[in-house]
């Protein structure tokens, strides 16, 4: 495999768009994006090629000459996507990686045994419409087979990633910890703007109002970690403070059951006063 082998990618969604657009500047060539099928999938993998120097074709009539295939498809799909390409090429002595984050590089089982090398390999990033973040500066989760974990590990490097392994055993768990940093945050950002609507400011004024706070937030768990950088009634132990919020909160029931959720987390893992009166108020 060379320096920079051809690669095909399989999806074109904010994942598969935001690794091409990397690939292409990195200096690797896209050979083709592979649609599950025409109409709008293959209208977007259409303007994905357009935007890399590349074409976009149809699963059931690829013909793939690329070294590897990556594929940027939603997890449930994985499986049925490989098996569409399985007879598309000669798989011995080429790679397919899939990028999730929960799924064992195990998922392409079907090319491994048609002589494929398998991994699967994760940005811990996220991805959504209207936003195409670079990929240099992000990890990236790696495991499989040795020559295709090798692959991926000199692929991500030259995109200026951070490749790093975890074992199979413990993707689960690797991924419900991507969750926390960000679909989970942004849920609780989400539930925070409800909480300003009971307290009378409207979501948009909130999400304004909280970006200072928020920003200096993620600022100092950056450069302190999250000890240093907790603050507030828990640090302080004001027990009176936290019963107030619990009975605010109950105009705004979801609200109060990730308050009371988190608070539990608080004392378990940061520092806090006065945890026994803490504790007993979070029962009530």
């Amino acid at each position: 495999m060379g320096a920079k082998p051809q690669i095909t990618i399989v999806g074109a969604g904010n994942l598969a768009g935001a690794l091409a657009v990397s690939l292409h500047r990195a200096g690797y060539a896209i050979e083709q994006i592979i649609a599950r099928s025409g109409g709008a999938p293959l209208r977007r993998a259409r303007s994905l090629a357009r935007n890399v120097g590349s074409r976009a074709v149809v699963s059931s009539r690829a013909s793939i000459e690329s070294e590897v295939v990556w594929f940027c498809v939603p997890d449930s799909q994985i499986a049925s996507a490989a098996r569409s390409i399985a007879t598309a090429t000669n798989w011995k002595a080429k790679v397919a990686i899939h990028s999730s984050g929960a799924l064992r590089s195990d998922a392409l089982v079907a090319l491994r045994a048609r002589g494929a090398e398998v991994a699967s390999a994760h940005p811990l990033m996220t991805f959504v419409p209207g936003s195409r973040p670079l990929l240099a500066g992000v990890p990236f989760v790696i495991e499989g087979d040795k020559h295709a974990v090798r692959a991926a590990k000199r692929i991500v490097k030259n995109l200026r990633g951070d490749p790093f392994s975890v074992q199979k055993k413990d993707k689960a768990a690797y991924h419900a910890w991507a969750t926390f940093a960000s679909p989970l945050l942004t849920t609780l950002l989400a539930t925070a703007e409800r909480v300003a609507s009971a307290a009378g400011v409207q979501p948009r004024a909130a999400r304004r109002r909280m970006l200072p706070i928020v920003a200096q937030t993620i600022a100092n768990y950056a450069a302190l970690g999250a000890s240093v950088s907790f603050s507030g009634p828990f640090v302080r132990g004001d027990a009176q403070t936290i019963r107030i919020h619990l009975q605010a909160l109950r105009r705004v029931p979801a609200a109060r059951e990730a308050y009371v959720a988190l608070a539990r987390a608080a004392l378990t893992y940061l520092p806090a006063r006065n945890r026994k009166a803490l504790e007993k108020i979070l029962k009530g």
